[in-house]
């Protein structure tokens, strides 16, 4: 990938099934060391860019470039490995009796239920990784046996094993206590700060889960982009108010960077 190249670069993407229209007209530029919050209310196209983005959603218009290669002249099937995605939707997916360090080594070829033999020194790469996410005594443990929080660290490791370019963090919070959910939050900044860290990219509801190190933001609207920039001038109270067709007051503590909103009545 040349050095001036965008990891992503969508212009006027839309998504259509039938008469639905799931994405539309979306443009959405990602460089290399910014982290980015994607923002708004259910059903407003964040699942469907997502897919998008993997290569199960074929886009109907518009251009999808990623890591400097072109949808529809590079096999996706190769890409995917590059972009990793922490998402609730694959656990189900995962055999319950499965160790930790498997799942972990799933990562690296793209697989769920891992079947094919793993290389050499496979097993020494996921638990070096458990141990980066906080989770290194975790690695023989079954996945039946995993906390909410354990396999959300889990994922990520599983995740990072591809050595993604991109991650996805997609609504990584949920089903987490609040004391699970600040050490997760955490974790999630101590990884945007490393120096090797891939873009990172969240997708959620609150903006309390917003770490100080992401820098831009895209508040999505009904399969639109409604705003796109850096973080201060998306997360504001107006535009959450318009995203969400509520009043919403935001605001951010000036040491910490912490963001809190409240719908006002």
């Amino acid at each position: 990938m040349p050095a001036s190249a965008p990891l992503l670069a969508i212009e006027g993407l839309t998504v259509r099934r039938g008469a639905t229209v799931l994405v539309e007209d979306v443009s959405w530029r990602v460089e290399r060391g910014e982290h980015w919050v994607i923002l708004g209310a259910n059903g407003c196209g964040k699942t469907s860019l997502l897919k998008t983005l993997l290569g199960y959603l074929s886009p109907s218009a518009g251009s999808l470039e990623l890591l400097g290669r072109n949808y529809g002249q590079t096999d996706w099937r190769e890409l995917r490995p590059l972009i990793g995605i922490v998402t609730s939707a694959i656990q189900a997916s995962i055999p319950a009796a499965e160790p930790a360090v498997e799942t972990v080594i799933s990562g690296r070829y793209a697989q769920l239920d891992l079947w094919v033999p793993s290389k050499r020194g496979d097993h020494a790469a996921a638990k070096r990784l458990l141990r980066l996410v906080g989770a290194g005594e975790l690695a023989n443990r079954p996945w039946l046996y995993l906390s909410q929080g354990e396999r959300q660290r889990v994922l990520i490791a599983r995740a990072l094993m591809a050595q993604p370019r991109l991650l996805i963090l997609d609504e990584p919070c949920a089903g987490l206590d609040p004391v699970a959910r600040a050490e997760f939050l955490r974790f999630v900044e101590t990884l945007a700060r490393q120096p090797r860290s891939p873009s990172l990219v969240l997708v959620t509801h609150h903006v309390e889960e917003i770490t100080p190190s992401f820098t831009h933001a895209l508040g999505l609207k009904r399969g639109r982009r409604h705003a796109s920039g850096a973080l201060p001038s998306v997360v504001t109270s107006r535009t959450l108010t318009s995203l969400f067709d509520a009043p919403i007051r935001v605001r951010r503590d000036r040491r910490s960077g912490a963001f809190t909103a409240s719908v006002t009545v």
